[in-house]
């Protein structure tokens, strides 16, 4: 009798740092253990019970996690890169980031709801609130102090800061750049321009002081010699502009950085739409019909014995088409009118030799200079393919297909026109009017459409504007 495999308990134990990947712990019990820092890459810990522990860097790569119990354990930096964990019990597991000094993002750190955010919010909190105690505290003083020299002195403190306010951060935008250009380092950045402030701000303080200051401070030492000698450690007030100064860089380089963020996500996503473009025009580029090219080959086998020149002629045919169809480049999405003719009149001839007298066609160009036009690829031959498919071949007597090419009022007209059976009212398009219609609007958007038509004559009409087309033959030049 085989001894069943036990699995392994280890509760309540300390294993910082230990290795075990790539083993089979499958049932194993490291409930209320200490884990920080553990490497479980690999691993089978299916139905394992890894409840009330310290997770903290612990590494679970390529884990195999399902139905793991894991409830109330910290899994602060833990890693779970490719872990199967299907039916995992994650019950109030923490799963933050730990607080990092090199990612300081001050947002972000208050959103954080960890220690330092927490007292960096307060912090804030506290500055705000004594700020704005401060303005109403003076201007209380200014109202209701009968005393002139305290309210001269108030308002002297108020405009003395609102001028160092206004150039401190007048300063920061100007320099802001220029610190970013010329000093590597984030700190000496901070430090160059609490240096610079401090200068500004001293300079204000000593500027203020003999155009107004002197005066109301000389009159302050006589009536209240405490709060004057207080008063002359002005030098101290230098803290507060320094301060300013460097949040309000710190939040103009971090806005810089968001805002250079979003253009690089925008341009990605540009790029993503222009590479999702691409993908869809590649998939609706019109490829020749399996069905012609059995037909084709068919008729080929019966024309040989037959009439051998005959056989020959479509075979030369057959040819081109495809040396027309796979000898470009799969991302050259036009091509100019002139060649697009060329490949339609290919295929129908070889068409007619499967058809023989029951198939007339004509191509007309009103004007020979709309043939140096630039549109897109397979834009005509699958208009044609389906007049002969649906038209031509139902056909018991002649049939007749005219490709014709002309401008009006400023759109460029391609129009198949096909003496078959009439388009049913209630007739839905098919795949390849689909693609085309889904072709011309991913390339022209509102500036092209596709029309079918039982009056005056049998046509599916292809619109496109004109100055759309030429400014894009321009650009392929």
């Amino acid at each position: 009798m085989e001894d069943k495999k036990k699995p392994l308990r280890m509760t309540g134990t300390s294993l910082e740092g230990r290795d075990f990947s790539n083993m089979d712990l499958e049932g194993a019990d490291f409930s209320f253990s200490s884990l920080e820092g553990i490497n479980f890459d690999g691993s089978n810990l299916r139905n394992a019970k890894i409840r009330f522990s310290t997770l903290e860097k612990a590494t679970f790569r390529n884990a195999d996690l399902r139905n793991a119990d894991m409830s109330f354990s910290s899994l602060t930096d833990t890693d779970m890169t490719g872990a199967k964990i299907e039916g995992a019990n994650f019950s109030f597991s923490s799963q933050g980031k730990s607080f990092n000094w090199q990612d300081l993002k001050l947002i972000g750190l208050i959103q954080s709801q960890s220690w330092v955010g927490t007292l960096v919010a307060v912090i804030i909190g506290a500055l705000m609130l004594y700020g704005t105690s401060a303005i109403l505290y003076f201007t209380l003083e200014i109202v209701y102090t009968s005393n002139p020299v305290r309210v001269q002195l108030n308002q002297y403190l108020i405009a003395q800061n609102i001028i160092g306010g206004v150039f401190t951060v007048l300063i920061v935008q100007h320099m802001g750049g220029w610190l970013d250009t010329m000093i590597e380092k984030i700190f000496l950045r901070h430090l160059a321009l609490s240096f610079i402030i401090s200068l500004f701000y001293l300079g204000l303080s000593i500027g203020m002081y003999f155009l107004v200051g002197h005066k109301i401070f000389g009159a302050l030492r006589i009536q209240y010699p405490m709060e004057a000698a207080q008063n002359s450690a002005w030098y101290w007030y230098t803290i507060g502009p320094i301060i300013v100064a460097n949040v309000f860089y710190y939040i103009a380089r971090q806005g810089s950085q968001l805002s250079r963020k979003i253009s690089d996500q925008e341009f990605q996503l540009l790029n993503l739409e222009k590479m999702k473009t691409r993908a869809e025009l590649d998939a609706l580029q019109a490829r020749i019909n399996p069905h012609f090219l059995y037909n084709a080959l068919n008729s080929i086998a019966s024309l040989v014995h037959e009439d051998p020149d005959k056989a020959e002629e479509m075979t030369l045919l057959l040819s081109k088409l495809f040396r027309y169809t796979t000898g470009r480049k799969n991302r050259d999405y036009f091509d100019t009118i002139d060649n697009e003719l060329e490949m339609v009149q290919t295929y129908l001839q070889v068409e007619k030799v499967r058809f023989g007298d029951r198939l007339q066609f004509e191509v007309a160009v009103t004007n020979p200079e709309l043939k140096n036009l630039q549109v897109p690829k397979f834009i005509l031959q699958p208009i044609v393919e389906n007049a002969i498919k649906h038209g031509i071949a139902k056909l018991a007597d002649q049939g007749k297909i005219v490709v014709k090419i002309y401008e009006e009022e400023g759109w460029l007209h391609l129009c198949v026109h096909d003496n078959g059976p009439l388009f049913a009212d209630t007739m839905g398009a098919g795949y390849g009017i689909r693609s085309i219609q889904e072709k011309l609007k991913l390339l022209y958007a509102d500036d092209a459409k596709l029309e079918l038509h039982n009056e005056p004559s049998k046509s599916v009409n292809i619109s496109i504007l004109k100055a759309v087309i030429e400014k894009g033959t321009e650009q392929t030049e």
